[in-house]
Protein backbone atom coordinates (compact mmCIF):
# COMPACT_ATOMS: atom_id res chain seq x y z
CA UNK A 1 0.00 0.00 0.00
CA UNK A 2 2.81 2.51 1.04
CA UNK A 3 3.98 1.62 -2.35
CA UNK A 4 0.87 2.59 -4.31
CA UNK A 5 1.21 6.04 -2.35
CA UNK A 6 4.28 6.96 -2.87
CA UNK A 7 3.92 6.37 -6.59
CA UNK A 8 0.60 8.57 -6.73
CA UNK A 9 2.77 11.23 -4.51
CA UNK A 10 5.42 11.27 -7.43
CA UNK A 11 3.74 11.66 -10.29
CA UNK A 12 1.70 14.51 -8.34
CA UNK A 13 5.15 16.69 -7.68
CA UNK A 14 6.29 15.43 -11.24
CA UNK A 15 2.74 16.94 -12.49
CA UNK A 16 3.17 20.45 -10.44
CA UNK A 17 6.74 20.66 -11.67
CA UNK A 18 5.70 20.08 -15.36
CA UNK A 19 2.69 22.60 -14.86
CA UNK A 20 5.38 25.29 -13.18
CA UNK A 21 7.86 24.84 -16.22
CA UNK A 22 5.29 25.73 -18.81
CA UNK A 23 3.92 28.67 -16.85
CA UNK A 24 7.53 29.95 -16.81
CA UNK A 25 8.26 28.88 -20.41
CA UNK A 26 5.23 30.89 -21.33
CA UNK A 27 6.27 34.29 -19.22
CA UNK A 28 9.31 33.97 -20.78
CA UNK A 29 8.34 34.10 -24.51
CA UNK A 30 5.48 36.91 -23.75
CA UNK A 31 8.22 39.25 -22.31
CA UNK A 32 10.46 38.26 -25.61
CA UNK A 33 7.29 38.94 -27.55
CA UNK A 34 6.59 42.45 -26.19
CA UNK A 35 9.79 44.07 -27.65
CA UNK A 36 10.45 41.92 -30.88
CA UNK A 37 11.67 39.18 -29.59
CA UNK A 38 15.12 40.84 -29.93
CA UNK A 39 15.37 42.83 -26.56
CA UNK A 40 15.02 46.37 -27.91
CA UNK A 41 11.96 48.32 -26.71
CA UNK A 42 9.61 49.68 -28.89
CA UNK A 43 11.04 53.25 -28.31
CA UNK A 44 14.61 51.81 -29.27
CA UNK A 45 13.59 50.71 -32.20
CA UNK A 46 12.21 53.96 -33.59
CA UNK A 47 8.72 53.43 -32.98
CA UNK A 48 7.88 55.74 -30.47
CA UNK A 49 4.47 56.71 -29.72
CA UNK A 50 4.05 52.81 -30.70
CA UNK A 51 3.64 49.23 -28.45
CA UNK A 52 4.82 46.17 -30.16
CA UNK A 53 1.45 44.57 -29.52
CA UNK A 54 0.22 46.62 -32.13
CA UNK A 55 -1.49 49.25 -29.94
CA UNK A 56 -0.86 52.17 -29.38
CA UNK A 57 0.15 54.60 -26.60
CA UNK A 58 -2.02 57.79 -25.20
CA UNK A 59 0.54 60.28 -26.19
CA UNK A 60 1.30 60.88 -29.80
CA UNK A 61 4.80 62.27 -30.14
CA UNK A 62 4.93 66.02 -31.30
CA UNK A 63 6.60 66.97 -34.21
CA UNK A 64 6.68 70.09 -36.31
CA UNK A 65 5.87 73.98 -35.55
CA UNK A 66 3.02 75.68 -36.67
CA UNK A 67 -0.62 76.88 -36.19
CA UNK A 68 -2.48 73.73 -37.58
CA UNK A 69 -2.45 70.44 -35.90
CA UNK A 70 -3.47 67.09 -36.86
CA UNK A 71 -2.88 63.31 -35.89
CA UNK A 72 -0.68 61.10 -38.01
CA UNK A 73 -0.17 57.39 -37.78
CA UNK A 74 1.81 55.04 -39.26
CA UNK A 75 1.10 50.97 -39.52
CA UNK A 76 3.81 48.87 -40.80
CA UNK A 77 3.53 45.70 -41.94
CA UNK A 78 3.28 43.90 -38.93
CA UNK A 79 0.31 45.95 -37.80
CA UNK A 80 2.29 48.01 -35.03
CA UNK A 81 1.16 51.59 -34.99
CA UNK A 82 3.02 54.62 -34.32
CA UNK A 83 1.11 57.92 -33.95
CA UNK A 84 2.54 61.36 -34.46
CA UNK A 85 0.92 64.68 -33.82
CA UNK A 86 2.11 67.35 -36.44
CA UNK A 87 2.31 70.90 -36.20
CA UNK A 88 2.31 72.99 -39.24
CA UNK A 89 1.52 75.98 -41.12
CA UNK A 90 1.64 73.61 -44.53
CA UNK A 91 -1.09 73.45 -47.31
CA UNK A 92 -1.24 70.32 -47.85
CA UNK A 93 -0.19 66.96 -45.73
CA UNK A 94 2.26 65.09 -48.02
CA UNK A 95 4.06 69.09 -47.69
CA UNK A 96 4.20 68.93 -43.68
CA UNK A 97 5.47 65.30 -43.89
CA UNK A 98 7.78 65.78 -46.34
CA UNK A 99 9.20 68.88 -44.36
CA UNK A 100 9.55 66.65 -41.63
CA UNK A 101 11.38 63.82 -43.32
CA UNK A 102 8.67 61.41 -42.16
CA UNK A 103 7.42 60.73 -46.20
CA UNK A 104 10.11 60.30 -48.89
CA UNK A 105 8.96 58.61 -52.71
CA UNK A 106 9.15 59.22 -56.31
CA UNK A 107 7.33 61.93 -58.30
CA UNK A 108 4.99 61.26 -61.27
CA UNK A 109 2.59 62.91 -63.22
CA UNK A 110 -0.20 61.63 -60.59
CA UNK A 111 1.61 63.31 -57.78
CA UNK A 112 3.80 61.83 -55.23
CA UNK A 113 3.87 57.95 -54.83
CA UNK A 114 5.25 57.45 -51.33
CA UNK A 115 7.63 54.62 -51.00
CA UNK A 116 8.80 55.12 -47.48
CA UNK A 117 7.00 56.55 -44.53
CA UNK A 118 8.74 56.99 -40.96
CA UNK A 119 11.95 55.57 -42.57
CA UNK A 120 9.90 51.92 -43.74
CA UNK A 121 10.04 51.24 -47.16
CA UNK A 122 7.35 49.43 -48.82
CA UNK A 123 8.28 48.70 -52.48
CA UNK A 124 5.89 46.90 -54.71
CA UNK A 125 7.68 46.22 -57.86
CA UNK A 126 10.05 44.47 -54.74
CA UNK A 127 7.88 43.29 -51.97
CA UNK A 128 4.39 43.10 -53.68
CA UNK A 129 3.27 45.94 -50.85
CA UNK A 130 2.74 49.86 -51.04
CA UNK A 131 1.83 52.58 -48.37
CA UNK A 132 -2.04 53.31 -48.65
CA UNK A 133 -3.23 56.47 -47.82
CA UNK A 134 -5.98 57.15 -45.62
CA UNK A 135 -8.32 60.29 -43.97
CA UNK A 136 -10.51 59.75 -41.10
CA UNK A 137 -10.16 56.08 -41.37
CA UNK A 138 -11.46 56.09 -45.02
CA UNK A 139 -8.92 55.38 -48.22
CA UNK A 140 -8.26 58.67 -49.59
CA UNK A 141 -9.84 59.97 -52.34
CA UNK A 142 -6.65 62.32 -53.21
CA UNK A 143 -2.83 61.59 -53.16
CA UNK A 144 -1.21 63.29 -49.80
CA UNK A 145 0.56 65.51 -51.97
CA UNK A 146 -2.91 67.09 -52.99
CA UNK A 147 -5.13 66.79 -49.51
CA UNK A 148 -4.82 70.06 -47.82
CA UNK A 149 -4.08 70.68 -43.94
CA UNK A 150 -7.67 69.93 -42.03
CA UNK A 151 -7.35 71.09 -38.21
CA UNK A 152 -8.38 67.93 -36.26
CA UNK A 153 -8.30 65.39 -38.76
CA UNK A 154 -6.39 62.70 -38.80
CA UNK A 155 -4.82 61.20 -41.51
CA UNK A 156 -2.34 57.77 -41.75
CA UNK A 157 -0.22 55.49 -43.94
CA UNK A 158 -0.86 51.52 -44.08
CA UNK A 159 1.43 49.27 -45.54
CA UNK A 160 -1.11 46.86 -47.55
Amino acid sequence: MQKKYNGKLLSCILCMVLIVAMALFTTGCNDGAADGGNGSSSAEAGNTGSRADGGTSAEPEQLGEGSTAFLFTVVDREGVETQFEIHTDRETVGEALLELDLIDGDESEYGLFVKTVNGITADYDKDGVYWAFYVNGEYAATGVDATKVTEGESYAFKVE
